[in-house]
């Protein structure tokens, strides 16, 4: 392992012998670092906290601190963190609260850019990009593939859709829906299926007609949610995408915005 003199490492922090520490990191206790996790300068790792393989962790980055809610009182639990994230200057990770299942967890291959905020007991999938300044309240869950733009604030318990783009400034207070373009101001616009995004990860032509066109009963149509959804279900569309979406908002606690 390579660390820096000035580095503070507890001697029980579990760290791989190919991580690399920066200077004036400290890192705490029960934290675990897999293998080639480089953590950069001034880094504060703390908590039980466990890293996969190959994160990147840039300068100022806080991870795994106490949450910031009333309710909590020291208990123990965890931020676990999967493989080769990029977590960029100042972001805060802060670790769950013992409602759920105490857990804050992030899976792969996520960019979190600089001073994104996640929050206890948060929930995210794998292959997200949230841009600068994004931040989330606690229990809010992010799925697969979605992107959330510069300066958004999510209220706790909301979903982020797979696959789906949230515009920058948007303040969202209920569920995205999965593969759309959604973005502010409030009352939240949804311009349709996020076409683009979904091209580039591969979903074919035929998913994606029918994804606009039930995009257009969700949102175009003067159709409320219970008729959209019947609608939906009476054309009889085939795509595992459509099944996926009307699950989602069937599934919704907080309301979907459409």
């Amino acid at each position: 392992m390579k660390a820096h003199p000035t580095a503070i490492i507890h001697p029980n922090a579990q760290l791989a012998c190919s991580v690399t520490v920066g200077p004036y990191s400290l890192i705490g206790e029960n934290v675990e670092l897999g293998e080639d996790c480089e953590v950069m300068s001034h880094c504060v790792l703390e908590g039980n906290t466990r890293f996969g393989k190959g994160n990147r962790i840039f300068p100022w980055a806080s991870i795994g601190l106490a949450p910031q809610d009333l309710k909590y009182h020291g208990e123990a639990t965890r931020v676990e963190i999967g493989d080769g994230n990029t977590l960029r200057e100042f972001i805060t990770i802060h670790r769950a609260t013992e409602a759920g299942d105490g857990v804050t967890r992030i899976g792969s291959h996520n960019l979190l850019m600089a001073y994104v905020h996640i929050a206890h007991n948060c929930h995210l999938g794998s292959h997200i990009i949230m841009a600068n300044g994004a931040s989330l309240a606690g229990h809010v869950e992010i799925q697969d593939y979605a992107s959330v733009g510069a300066f958004c604030g999510i209220h706790q318990f909301c979903r982020i859709g797979t696959y789906s783009f949230l515009g920058s400034y948007s303040v969202v207070n209920q569920d995205i829906l999965p593969y759309s373009k959604t973005s502010a101001p409030r009352p939240l616009n949804v311009l349709g299926a996020n076409r683009l995004g979904l091209e580039r990860r591969g979903v074919n032509a035929d998913d994606l007609k029918e994804l606009e066109r039930t995009f257009r009963l969700l949102s175009r149509s003067k159709l409320n949610t219970t008729q959209a959804l019947e609608a939906i279900d009476a054309a009889g569309f085939k795509s595992d995408h459509v099944r996926a979406l009307v699950e989602f908002i069937r599934t919704s606690e907080r309301g979907v915005a459409k």
